[in-house]
């Protein structure tokens, strides 16, 4: 019997996201959401958990294995249902919902996923300038046929620095804010069902993360097949098969998966964003998320002596 702890609190619809989609969702036992905010390692932590599920580092296609039920362009809702329902692996699921948007089981394990939003507004920049015509037609009719949006997707400007002053204020950006996004992820750190990833660990120790990640999904690896995981994780890896991890965003993206998977750093805001709105940013973290939150955000958790299983970090980082 599956209990929902908690129902989603808060309706979330824009041209992307739609959270009405999850409404339908039947979850089973061993079920995984992994829910970020954009560009903060999204896919590279569905390649990871595909990785563990299947044990092989062969790529398969993320979005046919690992279905994101609120986005709203592509398959109905009906027809992601369906192929999550006739899935026989066990299932992991896409979400760029935050966590008041989604429902909550107790049987269901979430992954979220967490960056510096100064390095996810910059990738995310390239992200949303490299959509092609097509997409954005596709979005505009979204907004404009939905009652609560009413308007066609708004175009980003090509100056980064612009388009973090437009991010960090909240102006016609087609995302949740970003401080209500981890804040509300946080007030679940402590759940047993809930682990915590930051994008500056993956880097610092890949293989030290996706341990991490297997224990909380009480998943065993064979000794002689993890390096072949750990290698198939990796950055440069997955770019190299990501006509074949991303075969979907040919038509999305200018650049299909070359442009989908950029540079995978961090820091190259560093001499762009301007100081005004690098204040207004920090301002808004210290004023918007608990102190333990906006380290975590900021820094991960290896740099705080984090705890070896959760999101949480040490007891002395805990105020």
């Amino acid at each position: 019997m599956h209990e929902m702890i908690r129902a989603p609190g808060r309706e979330y619809r824009s041209w992307v996201v739609d959270s009405r989609r999850w409404q339908q969702y039947k979850p089973r036992s061993d079920d995984i959401v992994i829910a970020t905010y954009p560009k903060c390692g999204t896919t590279w932590t569905q390649q990871i958990v595909s990785l563990l599920i299947f044990q092989s580092p062969e790529p398969v296609p993320v979005m046919k294995i690992s279905p994101w039920i609120d986005r709203r362009f592509g398959p109905s809702v009906e027809t992601v249902l369906a192929e999550i329902e006739a899935q026989e692996h066990r299932r992991f699921l896409k979400s760029h919902l935050p966590f008041d948007g989604l429902p909550f089981y107790d049987d269901v394990k979430y992954i979220h996923v967490g960056r510096d939003g100064r390095d996810a507004c910059m990738s995310y920049h390239n992200h949303v300038t490299g959509l092609t015509p097509a997409t954005l037609e596709l979005f505009d009719k979204i907004g404009v046929q939905d009652e609560k949006i009413g308007r066609p997707y708004p175009r980003p400007p090509a100056d980064p620095a612009e388009y973090f002053h437009r991010w960090v204020a909240d102006e016609n950006v087609p995302v949740p804010p970003f401080f209500h996004f981890e804040e509300s992820w946080w007030n679940v750190y402590e759940s047993p069902n809930v682990l915590f990833v930051h994008y500056n660990d993956l880097k610092a120790d890949l293989s030290g993360e996706m341990r991490r990640i297997a224990e909380f999904l009480e998943i065993s690896v064979r000794p002689d097949i993890w390096p072949l995981l750990v290698a198939a994780a990796g950055f440069e890896a997955m770019r190299e098969a990501g006509d074949v991890l991303m075969s979907h965003v040919a038509g999305i993206f200018q650049g299909g998966s070359q442009r989908f998977f950029h540079r995978g750093t961090n820091a190259r805001w560093h001499g762009i964003f301007r100081e005004a709105d690098l204040a207004l940013y920090d301002l808004k973290l210290r004023t918007n998320l608990p102190a333990a939150c906006a380290r975590w955000v900021t820094h991960g958790r290896l740099a705080q002596g984090g705890e070896a299983r959760t999101g949480r970090v040490s007891s002395a980082g805990k105020k």
